[in-house]
Protein backbone atom coordinates (compact mmCIF):
# COMPACT_ATOMS: atom_id res chain seq x y z
CA UNK A 1 0.00 0.00 0.00
CA UNK A 2 1.36 3.36 -1.04
CA UNK A 3 2.49 5.79 1.93
CA UNK A 4 -0.15 8.79 2.09
CA UNK A 5 1.17 12.13 1.39
CA UNK A 6 1.45 14.75 4.81
CA UNK A 7 -2.00 16.24 3.35
CA UNK A 8 -3.62 13.48 2.97
CA UNK A 9 -2.57 12.41 6.35
CA UNK A 10 -4.20 16.02 7.43
CA UNK A 11 -7.01 15.43 5.84
CA UNK A 12 -7.53 11.94 7.17
CA UNK A 13 -7.19 13.39 10.29
CA UNK A 14 -9.56 15.97 9.79
CA UNK A 15 -12.00 13.00 8.64
CA UNK A 16 -10.81 11.73 12.24
CA UNK A 17 -12.37 14.54 14.35
CA UNK A 18 -15.38 14.41 13.35
CA UNK A 19 -16.72 13.39 16.19
CA UNK A 20 -14.18 15.89 18.46
CA UNK A 21 -15.97 18.45 16.66
CA UNK A 22 -19.41 17.55 16.69
CA UNK A 23 -19.47 17.59 20.74
CA UNK A 24 -16.69 20.27 21.03
CA UNK A 25 -19.27 22.51 23.15
CA UNK A 26 -19.58 19.89 25.59
CA UNK A 27 -16.24 20.43 27.19
CA UNK A 28 -13.37 18.47 27.36
CA UNK A 29 -13.76 14.99 25.47
CA UNK A 30 -12.00 11.57 26.04
CA UNK A 31 -11.55 8.74 23.91
CA UNK A 32 -11.97 5.69 25.44
CA UNK A 33 -10.76 2.04 24.32
CA UNK A 34 -9.96 -1.52 25.30
CA UNK A 35 -7.09 -3.77 24.00
CA UNK A 36 -6.98 -7.94 24.88
CA UNK A 37 -10.96 -8.77 25.44
CA UNK A 38 -10.07 -12.12 22.97
CA UNK A 39 -6.55 -13.44 24.31
CA UNK A 40 -6.31 -17.09 26.75
CA UNK A 41 -3.78 -15.15 28.95
CA UNK A 42 -2.93 -11.86 30.32
CA UNK A 43 -4.53 -8.66 31.65
CA UNK A 44 -7.37 -6.37 29.52
CA UNK A 45 -6.31 -2.95 29.36
CA UNK A 46 -8.38 0.00 28.52
CA UNK A 47 -6.68 3.52 28.06
CA UNK A 48 -8.72 6.93 28.04
CA UNK A 49 -7.13 9.70 26.18
CA UNK A 50 -8.05 13.97 26.16
CA UNK A 51 -6.20 15.37 23.65
CA UNK A 52 -5.26 18.81 23.17
CA UNK A 53 -7.17 20.94 21.05
CA UNK A 54 -6.19 21.04 17.67
CA UNK A 55 -2.96 18.37 18.53
CA UNK A 56 -1.62 16.96 15.27
CA UNK A 57 -0.98 13.50 15.46
CA UNK A 58 -1.08 11.84 11.83
CA UNK A 59 -1.24 8.39 11.29
CA UNK A 60 -3.31 7.38 14.10
CA UNK A 61 -6.06 4.83 13.08
CA UNK A 62 -7.38 1.23 14.83
CA UNK A 63 -4.32 -0.37 16.29
CA UNK A 64 -5.40 -3.26 15.25
CA UNK A 65 -4.71 -1.78 11.65
CA UNK A 66 -1.22 -0.36 12.46
CA UNK A 67 2.43 -2.38 12.75
CA UNK A 68 3.80 -2.52 16.30
CA UNK A 69 6.66 -0.69 14.91
CA UNK A 70 4.16 2.59 14.18
CA UNK A 71 2.24 1.99 17.22
CA UNK A 72 5.12 1.99 19.08
CA UNK A 73 6.29 5.26 17.26
CA UNK A 74 2.94 7.10 17.72
CA UNK A 75 2.53 6.26 21.78
CA UNK A 76 5.14 8.76 22.79
CA UNK A 77 3.68 11.25 20.37
CA UNK A 78 0.19 10.73 22.04
CA UNK A 79 1.59 10.89 25.22
CA UNK A 80 3.25 14.02 24.35
CA UNK A 81 0.34 15.38 22.66
CA UNK A 82 -2.82 14.94 25.28
CA UNK A 83 -3.66 16.96 28.45
CA UNK A 84 -3.85 13.43 30.10
CA UNK A 85 -3.65 9.65 29.55
CA UNK A 86 -5.51 7.29 32.08
CA UNK A 87 -4.80 3.59 32.00
CA UNK A 88 -6.94 1.10 33.84
CA UNK A 89 -5.54 -2.13 33.51
CA UNK A 90 -7.90 -5.53 34.82
CA UNK A 91 -5.66 -8.87 35.87
CA UNK A 92 -6.51 -12.58 34.30
CA UNK A 93 -8.00 -13.52 37.98
CA UNK A 94 -10.40 -10.87 37.98
CA UNK A 95 -11.46 -11.31 34.59
CA UNK A 96 -12.06 -15.37 35.25
CA UNK A 97 -13.49 -14.27 38.09
CA UNK A 98 -16.34 -11.33 36.74
CA UNK A 99 -16.19 -12.26 32.92
CA UNK A 100 -14.39 -10.49 30.24
CA UNK A 101 -17.46 -7.67 29.64
CA UNK A 102 -17.33 -6.78 33.13
CA UNK A 103 -13.77 -6.90 33.51
CA UNK A 104 -13.34 -4.56 30.25
CA UNK A 105 -15.90 -2.18 31.69
CA UNK A 106 -13.87 -2.34 35.18
CA UNK A 107 -10.52 -1.85 33.12
CA UNK A 108 -12.44 1.47 31.39
CA UNK A 109 -13.72 2.74 34.58
CA UNK A 110 -10.28 2.89 35.67
CA UNK A 111 -9.21 4.46 33.11
CA UNK A 112 -11.10 7.24 33.23
CA UNK A 113 -11.28 7.52 36.87
CA UNK A 114 -7.09 7.38 36.38
CA UNK A 115 -7.81 10.83 34.11
CA UNK A 116 -6.04 13.93 35.57
CA UNK A 117 -8.78 15.88 34.26
CA UNK A 118 -12.49 15.39 34.69
CA UNK A 119 -14.04 14.51 31.10
CA UNK A 120 -17.20 16.18 30.20
CA UNK A 121 -17.95 13.66 27.48
CA UNK A 122 -16.86 10.12 26.48
CA UNK A 123 -15.79 8.63 23.11
CA UNK A 124 -16.26 4.85 23.37
CA UNK A 125 -15.60 1.81 21.17
CA UNK A 126 -18.54 0.38 20.77
CA UNK A 127 -20.10 -0.01 24.17
CA UNK A 128 -21.70 2.37 26.92
CA UNK A 129 -19.73 2.19 30.21
CA UNK A 130 -21.94 0.93 33.14
CA UNK A 131 -21.12 3.34 36.53
CA UNK A 132 -19.88 6.01 35.43
CA UNK A 133 -21.92 9.18 35.67
CA UNK A 134 -20.06 11.26 33.00
CA UNK A 135 -21.78 11.35 29.22
CA UNK A 136 -21.35 8.95 27.06
CA UNK A 137 -21.37 8.27 23.33
CA UNK A 138 -20.46 4.78 22.21
CA UNK A 139 -19.03 4.69 18.20
CA UNK A 140 -19.23 1.52 16.42
CA UNK A 141 -15.76 1.06 15.15
CA UNK A 142 -14.80 3.82 16.70
CA UNK A 143 -11.01 3.12 17.16
CA UNK A 144 -11.15 4.34 12.88
CA UNK A 145 -13.69 6.71 12.67
CA UNK A 146 -12.44 9.06 16.03
CA UNK A 147 -9.07 10.59 16.54
CA UNK A 148 -9.11 10.87 20.49
CA UNK A 149 -10.67 6.70 20.32
CA UNK A 150 -8.19 5.73 17.89
CA UNK A 151 -5.41 7.40 20.30
CA UNK A 152 -6.88 5.60 23.51
CA UNK A 153 -6.73 2.76 21.49
CA UNK A 154 -2.66 2.23 20.41
CA UNK A 155 -1.90 3.72 24.07
CA UNK A 156 -3.73 0.38 25.75
CA UNK A 157 -2.14 -1.67 22.88
CA UNK A 158 1.01 -0.95 23.17
CA UNK A 159 0.73 -0.59 27.31
CA UNK A 160 -0.41 -4.50 27.13
CA UNK A 161 1.81 -5.67 24.46
CA UNK A 162 4.51 -4.27 26.72
CA UNK A 163 3.24 -5.81 29.81
CA UNK A 164 3.03 -9.28 27.97
CA UNK A 165 6.47 -8.93 26.91
CA UNK A 166 7.34 -8.39 30.51
CA UNK A 167 5.43 -11.62 31.59
CA UNK A 168 7.37 -13.68 28.52
CA UNK A 169 10.48 -13.30 30.55
CA UNK A 170 8.66 -15.15 33.32
CA UNK A 171 6.99 -17.34 32.05
CA UNK A 172 8.69 -17.69 28.28
CA UNK A 173 7.60 -21.26 27.45
CA UNK A 174 4.58 -20.05 26.34
CA UNK A 175 6.14 -17.23 23.88
CA UNK A 176 4.25 -14.16 25.00
CA UNK A 177 6.34 -11.87 23.72
CA UNK A 178 5.24 -13.38 20.00
CA UNK A 179 1.38 -13.77 20.27
CA UNK A 180 0.69 -11.50 23.18
CA UNK A 181 -1.70 -14.24 24.85
CA UNK A 182 -3.28 -14.57 22.05
CA UNK A 183 -4.78 -18.60 20.94
CA UNK A 184 -2.22 -19.03 18.31
CA UNK A 185 -1.37 -22.65 16.66
CA UNK A 186 2.11 -22.10 19.29
CA UNK A 187 0.53 -21.20 22.65
CA UNK A 188 -2.08 -23.68 22.44
CA UNK A 189 0.45 -26.29 22.37
CA UNK A 190 2.58 -24.90 24.69
CA UNK A 191 -0.44 -24.77 27.27
CA UNK A 192 -0.89 -28.81 26.93
CA UNK A 193 2.36 -29.01 27.18
CA UNK A 194 3.33 -27.07 30.32
CA UNK A 195 -0.65 -26.44 31.47
CA UNK A 196 -1.34 -23.13 32.71
CA UNK A 197 0.30 -20.44 34.55
CA UNK A 198 -0.94 -17.80 36.79
CA UNK A 199 -1.55 -15.43 34.33
CA UNK A 200 -3.38 -17.44 31.98
CA UNK A 201 -7.89 -17.13 31.86
CA UNK A 202 -8.70 -20.06 32.92
CA UNK A 203 -12.51 -19.44 31.82
CA UNK A 204 -10.56 -19.02 28.64
CA UNK A 205 -8.70 -22.55 28.30
CA UNK A 206 -10.87 -24.94 29.32
CA UNK A 207 -10.97 -26.83 25.16
CA UNK A 208 -7.44 -27.17 25.56
CA UNK A 209 -6.39 -27.87 28.79
CA UNK A 210 -8.85 -29.87 31.83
Amino acid sequence: MARLTIEEERAREYALMRYEREYDSEGLIAGVDEAGRGPLAGPVVAAAVILHPGAEILGINDSKKLSEKKRETLYPEILDKAMAVGIGIVSAARIDEINILQATYEAMRKAVEGLCFSPDLLLVDAVTIPGLAVKQVPIIKGDAKSLSIGAASIVAKVTRDRLMRELDAIYPQYGFEGHKGYGTAAHIAALKEFGPCPVHRRSFITHFVS
